[in-house]
């Protein structure tokens, strides 16, 4: 005689274990890998942003960990956002040597440009590269150091070469060319550039302090 088949509420209760359980064993084994990845993930990390400081350095020397060596800075009108943005020095043997300096340029053409631009102690630039932008493909992303050199331009380039007034492009009877059919996107350049050299000759000295700070300081208008 077969016996009494399982009450409904009986097998519920059963599939509903089964599925919590294998819920919790999938749960623990992305916890698993994750803390065996999350080293790995933060080391490459790490490595890109490094990666990134060197090219914009453009191969000048350094010993120090630019990543632990920041300041804070808040200057709506030069650097173009409210938000806080972010300085790294650059040290050879203990004494400053560079910054490098996070800046926005919030008039694109299909809107925010993030930089950064590398500034030698003397105030010459040392590079210029794009963090990110949403400029139009084909046309505006000649911003991007994998599409044109057209940012090469500012290598070398100080407030004072040339005079703070001519950091416009031609179009605004300044000194630097805008790219072909993507004006907008170069005149938002070339003026947050400037802009961020006007910044660094403003705050020189705190950018460029002998002293490590205990901990990240802030450096506003």
């Amino acid at each position: 005689m077969a016996g009494n088949p399982e009450p409904p509420a009986r097998r519920t209760v059963r599939a509903a274990i089964v599925l919590a359980a294998t819920a919790i064993a999938a749960f623990g084994l992305v916890a698993v890998v994750h803390e065996a990845t999350r080293d790995r993930i933060a080391a490459t990390a790490r490595a890109r942003e490094l990666a990134r400081f060197d090219q914009v350095l453009g191969g000048l020397l350094h010993d120090n960990d630019l990543l632990a060596d920041t300041l804070t800075l808040r200057d709506p009108e030069l650097l173009g956002t409210t938000a806080a943005v972010t300085a790294y020095r650059a040290r050879l043997h203990g004494q400053p040597v560079a910054v490098v300096l996070e800046s926005v340029a919030s008039d694109g053409y299909s809107g925010t440009i993030r930089l950064l631009i590398a500034v030698a102690r003397d105030g010459t630039i040392l590079g210029v590269r794009t963090v990110s932008h949403h400029e139009t493909p084909g046309l505006g992303d000649f911003i991007d150091a994998s599409k044109s050199d057209w940012m090469q331009r500012f290598t070398g380039k100080s407030l004072g070469n040339p005079a703070a007034a001519r950091w416009r492009v031609r179009k605004d009877n300044g000194d630097f060319d805008q790219y072909t059919g993507a004006t907008i996107t170069s005149r938002a350049v070339v003026g947050t550039v400037g802009r961020t050299l006007e910044f660094f000759a403003r705050h020189r000295d705190e950018l460029l302090g002998d002293e490590l700070p205990a901990a990240p300081a802030t450096i506003q208008p």
